[in-house]
């Protein structure tokens, strides 16, 4: 260690020496160490590289690196580009009922979980059961079991080796010989498993583990994901990772849709369709089989635990005593690991969810109504200049007149008009453009609860967003996401209903609006409507032209020459037509400049994006070609 370096005060062998659990402490260390880091260096630029960005105590890292997360690549990700191995996971049906397990502080009571699992015996045959009935060839499995406790452990190596599957538990109080033993052990085949709690969730590598069984149920998203990579490291002589979860009637507070969300990756499908689909989207090479009970027991915790109000209201009567958290947006979302779709899904504002939950007083306001309902549209801002208007001048908007806005601004309060009334202010009866958000302003719950989904959607945004570069005052920026209203009011169109089709051309803007759908289905578009459209890399996307476009048509002509004929190219896109909130918005890719066509009606155009498509965006933009 540096000498100009300060030495932490708290060693991590002292660390452990006084707390149990493992992942607790390196994110306790990992403060320590930051804190005493930027109490000495000034970095100029800070590069952050980890697997586990998401902690065990629930805080984030993200505020040390400026809330910015340059580039990611998930657990699905990673098996399609044949980083880790593919798994095929078996959700066991499991006898043992959870439901009136004690439930605090976000988890299971583990004394009580652990009664249940230590001693019994029927419970073990259960397991041997169906570990025989997944696996292939008992000879040749490596594996890992994942318990409660250190009684627990032991018990199931005890019960494992009397039925002749050679078994060790490993726990925090093994020496350091031992776990390297057992390491080597399990590698060379002299024992089958090795049974431990929360010691090998992270820094353990074993790449021939083949198979991992999880015999707990695990409450944290986090170990799930580093328990079931300890098996998916690339082995030679190994296809693919049994996962073997036994899975019983859960608490009603316990987290499934998480779980199945992290395995499958980008989807807007919810995980319920997935389960009841058979899981159609999983990454290359895996695959998910549910026992029938264990399926049941699933769906039904998923259907009373999100997208329910019944549920909501029930986990926000009891947020602040199983959390120890103050109660606000921000928190609930991240402590239940839930997106805004669980809140406005129920068409329900957070406010009245709270109040319905006896955690807050009562209101009334006038604006209620109509807040309530635009909310799902406001959650979609993901502007920087958008929220920072909101921000900065909607409290006191009563002190100013449209004429105290620039170009932008004012077009950024039509874009606001149409989010939350969905129709221009004249059709409102208002007197002018600010005269619904002074009555915005007057209403103290909803204004909070506007700010509150405000500021959390500022903290989310993880890319760079940037003005469009055009010769009038825009106020669209790339990579950010809009509705189609939002799109076509800020460029001054005022009457969006009217438009239904793909594209749009403004002749005042010179410019061509592309609204694409990259996942088109037959049920919402027609044979003639089912284009072909897709990023070629992170520069060039493919977009197919309206049946009727010719390159020698005055609209053909117009993409080919716009350049010369000084108009542009705006490309918007969106994965799929619609979300659990209703339209989806689109994603601004930004201006483009026609590089070559192929065919008539349609046309097969190859655009240049003027601003690279970001990874985060460009997985989706390029999943979808046809051959």
């Amino acid at each position: 260690m540096s000498k100009r370096f300060p030495k932490p005060e708290i060693t991590l062998d002292g660390i452990y020496s006084k707390f149990a659990d493992e992942s607790f402490c390196k994110d306790f260390l990992l403060d320590i160490r930051f804190e005493k880091g930027f109490e000495y260096y000034k970095p100029k630029i800070l590069l952050g590289l980890t697997a586990t960005p998401e902690r065990m105590d629930g805080k984030t890292i993200l505020p040390y690196f400026d809330n910015r997360i340059a580039a990611e690549i998930r657990l699905p990700e990673a098996i399609d580009r044949k980083l880790l191995c593919p798994f095929h996971y078996f959700g066991v049906s499991d006898d043992v009922d959870l439901h009136d397990i004690k439930w605090s502080r976000g988890g299971y009571d583990r004394t009580a979980l652990s009664n249940v699992y230590t001693g019994n015996d029927m419970r073990v045959m259960l397991i041997m059961k169906e570990l025989n009935k997944y696996v292939a060839d008992i000879e040749k499995v490596k594996g890992l079991g994942f318990c409660l406790s250190k009684e627990h452990a032991e018990y199931m190596a005890l019960r494992f080796n009397e039925n002749k599957i050679p078994s060790i538990a490993l726990t925090a109080d093994s020496k350091k010989d031992e776990r390297d033993s057992a390491q080597a052990r399990l590698a060379k085949g002299e024992i089958k498993f090795i049974f431990t709690v929360d010691l090998y969730n992270e820094g353990v590598d074993i790449p021939e583990v083949n198979t991992v069984m999880f015999l707990r149920p695990t409450e944290s998203l986090t170990v799930f994901l580093q328990q079931l990579g300890r098996g998916l490291r690339l082995s030679e002589d190994k296809d693919c990772l049994t996962v073997l979860d036994f899975i019983g009637q859960a608490h009603m507070k316990y987290n499934f849709e998480s779980k199945f969300a992290a395995l499958l990756g980008n989807t807007q499908r919810s995980v319920k369709d997935e389960i009841e689909n058979r899981f159609p989207l999983l990454p290359k090479g895996c695959y998910i089989k549910l026992e029938k009970q264990a399926q049941k027991y699933i769906l039904d915790n998923i259907r009373q635990a999100v997208g329910n109000k019944n549920a909501i209201v029930k986990r926000l009567a009891t947020f602040t005593e199983d959390s120890g958290k103050s109660l606000n947006l921000a928190n609930f979302l991240e402590y239940y690991n839930l997106d805004l779709s669980a809140i406005y899904g129920t068409k329900n504002s957070f406010s009245r969810l709270c109040v319905q939950a006896g955690v807050k007083e009562d209101f009334y306001e006038d604006m209620e109504e109509i807040i309530t309902k635009a909310l799902p549209r406001l959650s979609y801002i993901d502007s920087h200049r958008l929220i920072e208007l909101v921000a900065d001048y909607l409290p006191k908007i009563d002190k100013y007149t449209i004429d105290d806005f620039d170009g932008v601004q004012q077009r950024m309060w039509q874009m606001l008009q149409f989010t939350i009334w969905q129709k221009s202010y004249e059709n409102c009866g208002f007197s002018d453009l600010l005269e619904g958000f002074r009555k915005i302003a007057k209403s103290p719950v909803m204004l909070a609860e506007i700010f509150e989904l405000l500021y959390y959607k500022y903290e989310k945004i993880d890319f760079i967003d940037e003005p469009v570069q055009v010769d009038y005052d825009c106020p669209l920026d790339v990579h950010c996401s809009y509705t189609r209203n939002q799109i076509l009011v800020a460029l001054d169109f005022m009457r969006p209903d009217t438009v239904r089709e793909g594209c749009k051309y403004l002749d005042d803007k010179k410019v061509d609006l592309f609204f694409v759908t990259l996942n088109k289905s037959d049920k919402d578009y027609s044979p003639t409507t089912m284009y072909n459209d897709y990023s070629i890399n992170s520069e060039l996307f493919h977009w197919q032209s309206q049946s009727t476009t010719t390159p020698q048509s005055k609209t053909g002509q117009r993409y080919i020459h716009h350049r010369d004929m000084g108009t542009s190219v705006m490309i918007f896109v969106r994965e799929y037509k619609s979300n659990k909130l209703g339209a989806a918005p689109y994603t601004f890719l930004g201006l483009a400049d026609y590089v070559k066509s192929e065919g008539s009606k349609s046309m097969n155009v190859v655009w240049k994006l003027r601003k690279p498509i970001p990874a985060k965006y460009l997985r989706k933009t390029n999943q979808l070609t046809v051959g």
